[in-house]
């Protein structure tokens, strides 16, 4: 029976096997741990569905293959009673993977039919699907296209057929058709620039002493998704400075009083769940040929780990107290540096908050991250001079925000009224508490 690599969420094309749990030669029981896996986003330890002996090792410790790739075989008594099914079926139900399928005769039917045996494949090209899920994982030429390329061919209505792969043997990856989805530059009529080639870099640096350090699965799935976002979503910024004086002051009389302390970026979180409520249009995503519009808010918080960065959600923001939001943010930062985030943690919502103040950042603007319509860049709250009504000046503490926006949800005016909604709520916190 194939072991395959699994699948964890939608968007996860390639995992990495960090750990043998079992070698050759060793017997296992269902549900028994198998092995430990890494992709771009969460770790965990995986099990066998199938008893038997472990008859072969495919994928080494700290190899990286595309999901559902076969990484090892077990053989025993309890194959045939799971004939059919995918072995990691717990966390990629999807896939199945080919078997050796036992006929079991009847009471009118000839001698057993002996096994089929197992077709022996390639690794690297072991993925097998079915016709849904945005199609095929070979195209009607024989050329192979990632799970993740399949989606977004479907959506972006691109013919995968005409594409040539710059994957293992042709595959046709997420960034072939991120590249096809470019529009020519209008200035020069030609095809847009695809940036600096590696060998082009390192002849450029190969006098000068350097360290090589290879991108791990984070840091790859970070440099594909920010160019696509940037590539393919049409980007525009509204920036405002809000008064938070009177928020400071209830903080300060929260914490004094309250066993669980509460941070700026727990308002901001709170206060920007309320503003999607009270502009229900800017609480959608973009799904193609429509415009999702969602019900509660959904919002990302970003979260910066070694290497690259999360954004788990805190679902359902609007209705949860400071202290509630307070808690599950320091629980999901705390996961997010340890890998263990699942999926349903930071897949969806409509729009996230990336708070750089605390490192003394006054203003920036965050790339949106898709399929999220908005994300709030949050800056450090400073002391400044303001003008009073006679003509004299008094200082107040006051922030920037700069408010990323997909045009093809929200407009310039809708972006304006959400941004205006966030900084009423801010500049007035008690209805924050109620």
């Amino acid at each position: 029976m194939d072991v395959l690599m699994p699948q964890l969420g939608e968007t996860v094309a390639e995992g990495k096997l960090t750990k043998w749990l079992k070698k050759v030669g060793d017997v296992v029981a269902a549900g028994e741990l198998l092995f430990e896996i890494e992709t771009d986003k969460t770790s965990m330890e995986v099990p066998t569905m199938v008893g038997g002996v472990i008859i072969e090792i495919r994928v080494q410790e700290g190899e990286t293959v595309p999901v559902s790739s076969i990484v090892a075989r077990i053989e025993g008594d309890n194959a045939g009673e799971n004939a059919g099914r995918s072995q990691t079926a717990a966390v990629s139900p999807a896939v199945t993977p080919p078997l050796a399928v036992a006929v079991m005769p009847t009471a009118a039917s000839a001698p057993v039919a002996q096994p089929v045996p197992a077709r022996e494949i390639d690794p690297f090209n072991a993925v097998v699907s079915p016709a849904k899920n945005f199609g095929r994982a070979t195209l009607s030429g024989g050329i192979k296209i990632t799970p993740l390329a399949r989606r977004l061919a479907a959506q972006s209505g691109i013919d995968a057929n005409k594409l040539q792969g710059s994957g293992p043997h042709g595959r046709i990856t997420a960034a072939d058709i991120s590249r096809s989805v470019v529009v020519p530059a209008a200035s020069s009529g030609g095809s847009p620039p695809m940036g600096v080639t590696a060998d082009q870099v390192m002849a450029i640096y190969k006098d000068v002493p350097h360290r090589e350090i290879p991108l791990d699965g984070m840091r790859k799935t970070i440099a594909r998704r920010l160019v696509e976002s940037k590539q393919t979503v049409p980007h525009f910024y509204l920036t405002t400075d809000v008064s938070i004086e009177e928020l400071l002051d209830v903080r300060t009389r929260i914490n004094a009083s309250a066993a669980l302390r509460v941070s700026v970026n727990d308002f901001v979180v709170k206060a920007y769940a309320l503003a999607l409520q009270n502009v229900p249009a800017a609480n959608s995503v973009f799904a193609g040929d429509r415009v999702l519009q969602l019900e509660q808010s959904d919002v990302g918080v970003a979260v910066s780990v070694e290497g690259g960065l999360f954004t788990p959600l805190v679902r359902n923001a609007q209705a949860k107290s400071l202290s509630t939001i307070s808690a599950e943010i320091k629980d999901l930062a705390r996961r997010a540096k340890e890998r263990k985030l699942t999926p349903g943690e930071y897949q969806g919502g409509s729009a996230a908050v990336s708070n750089l103040g605390m490192f003394g950042v006054r203003e920036f603007a965050a790339i949106i991250n898709p399929p999220q319509a908005t994300i709030l860049a949050v800056g450090a709250g400073e002391r400044r001079p303001v003008e009073t009504e006679g003509g004299g000046m008094r200082w107040e503490s006051k922030m920037t925000v700069t408010l990323s926006v997909d045009h093809r949800v929200v407009d310039g005016a809708l972006g304006a009224e959400l941004l205006a909604a966030f900084k009423a709520i801010v500049e007035n916190p008690l209805s924050i508490l109620l």
